[in-house]
């Protein structure tokens, strides 16, 4: 799984069918501590998530598969929920 913060929203005129009337979210990743890597991915959005939320991300296929529960969806990516907070032991 992977923690990141919404940063945008992708918009598709042509798009596979599984696609639609789904969101798909722009979500850059973050490290325990919040800080932000720089990087991003695109994920559907099952939790409506919005603008700046920080975020759970599956980032696996299969697994992604089974929370949209549809078995031959070309999805890898899925947010699963909205963080509240994080504890980091160190």
């Amino acid at each position: 799984m992977i923690t990141g913060i919404v940063t945008g929203n992708i918009y598709s005129t042509i798009n596979h069918a599984f696609y639609d009337n789904k969101r798909l979210l722009v979500v850059e990743k973050t490290r325990a501590d919040g800080s932000r890597t720089g990087d991003y991915i695109i994920a559907v959005d099952t939790v409506d998530a919005g603008p700046d939320d920080p975020v759970l991300v599956i980032d696996e296929g299969n697994s992604a598969r089974q929370v949209v529960q549809a078995p031959d969806a070309p999805i890898r990516s899925v947010i699963v929920g909205i963080i509240d907070h994080v504890d980091v032991v160190s």
